[in-house]
């Protein structure tokens, strides 16, 4: 995502839009449900469900606890933080990963990762852990701070003179974001020369997919590569924009990548592998009650095409889906290493105050039947990566996982 919470690190092969495990945790579905304003029955058996949490031994052991607190804490103690707390505890109290609360401001946070949507300048951003400065990793092709003049490599000391290594990257992320049509004021450090850059923030949406033309082991342009990096709302325009492309360049294969996307929306992957796909189930859920939703393919637009996937450890949730969808199908080769193993979906249901309690609500089946929940999915070709490449351009052809997918598909034309 873009203005990102991320931090001085080694990145992984694709990481783009955010840190491996923020990603993970949006594989849901968006419920809309207002919490609160449903009626009387739904209040009333809200407090009866509390009193069965907060007993009487516990509110005393609570109030005592906060008398601890307020009497040998060596800080001042936010009566609301503490309270929001005990809100987060009792979701933790089910010792899920993927279920969790959220504050107001953790919530709108949270949508911007699920829907790759928000008002910013459209640059990525790195804080150095060591010594807090900020550094532009990536600009966004036509967002505004490539209009402005905003380069790859520049160091943002302020923005509206809030100091970028005097806070938390998320905070001064904050700042930078606003309104749309508003302006931010930013000093940037290019190497010796300090500016004073003006951006005007507009909607930006976080771009999920790229693509390209790839040759195959003739040395002919017939293979197609698309990298999916999550599956946020506007996923699948990107992704059938880029396969409508890519047949008028003449590819007669595809190589779909799917390493280290951490997933998304359910609705997104869906509608991508309903797109690729002959007739039938793609995917189906199963909630707590035996309950079984099926999502499917009409077959209406089946891409008759040879592919490989690409996917590794860091392969999860919807991006699972993807994968284990074409495999059962037998559309595609799976290449790489096991994935992550996330065979569960989320519902998040916001609140009226702006908070919200994200949920796991069921698991989910791959068209064959499995569940692959804490196991992930096994490729077809166990292929370790590595990359030969020297310097900081990235070759395709270098990258070992990518050439045995052009192998593959290259005994085929």
């Amino acid at each position: 995502m873009d203005e990102n919470n991320r931090t001085e690190q080694t990145p992984a092969v694709k990481e783009k839009k955010g840190s491996f495990g923020k990603g993970l945790v949006t594989g849901f579905l968006i419920a809309t449900v207002i919490l609160g304003l449903i009626g009387g029955i739904l209040i009333n058996t809200t407090f009866r469900s509390a009193n069965l949490v907060l007993d009487d031994d516990t509110t005393a052991k609570m109030g005592l606890i906060y008398s601890l607190i307020k009497t040998y804490y060596y800080k001042d103690a936010s009566a609301e933080e503490l309270s929001e707390g005990v809100l987060k505890g009792m979701v933790e109290g089910l010792k899920d990963p993927y279920s969790q609360y959220y504050t107001k401001e953790e919530y709108s946070e949270f949508l911007v990762d699920a829907t790759g949507v928000y008002a910013g300048i459209g640059a990525v951003l790195s804080q150095n852990k060591t010594n807090g400065v900020v550094t532009i990793i990536n600009v966004y092709e036509g967002s505004p701070a490539e209009e402005a003049g905003l380069l790859k490599g520049d160091i943002i000391i302020s923005a509206d003179e809030y100091k970028g290594a005097e806070m938390e990257l998320s905070e001064f992320v904050s700042h930078v974001r606003g309104d749309e049509g508003t302006n931010v004021s930013l000093k940037i450090l290019r190497g010796r020369e300090t500016l004073d850059v003006e951006v005007t923030r507009r909607t930006i949406t976080v771009p999920s997919v790229d693509y390209r033309v790839l040759n195959d082991a003739k040395g002919d342009p017939v293979i197609g590569y698309v990298a999916i990096t999550e599956f946020a709302k506007g996923t699948y325009g990107e992704f059938t924009e880029a396969i409508e492309d890519l047949k008028k360049q003449g590819v007669t294969s595809m190589i779909y990548d799917v390493r280290d996307n951490p997933g998304g929306m359910v609705d997104s992957v869906v509608d991508i592998n309903d797109y690729l796909l002959g007739e039938g189930t793609t995917v189906y859920l199963m909630d707590h009650n035996g309950k079984r939703e099926d999502f499917t393919s009409d077959a209406a637009t089946y891409l008759d095409m040879p592919a490989v996937v690409l996917i590794n450890g860091n392969t999860a949730s919807a991006a699972e889906i993807f994968s284990g969808a074409l495999r059962d199908y037998d559309y595609a080769t799976l290449v790489g290493t096991t994935t992550y193993g996330k065979g569960v979906v989320q519902n998040t249901y916001p609140l009226t105050d702006g908070s919200a309690v994200k949920l796991t609500v069921a698991a989910y089946y791959t068209p064959d039947g499995e569940c692959i929940h804490e196991k992930g999915i096994s490729p077809d070709v166990e292929l370790e990566y590595e990359y030969t490449g020297e310097g900081d351009t990235y070759d395709y052809y270098k990258d070992n996982q990518v050439a045995k997918a052009i192998e593959i598909l290259s005994k085929g034309n």
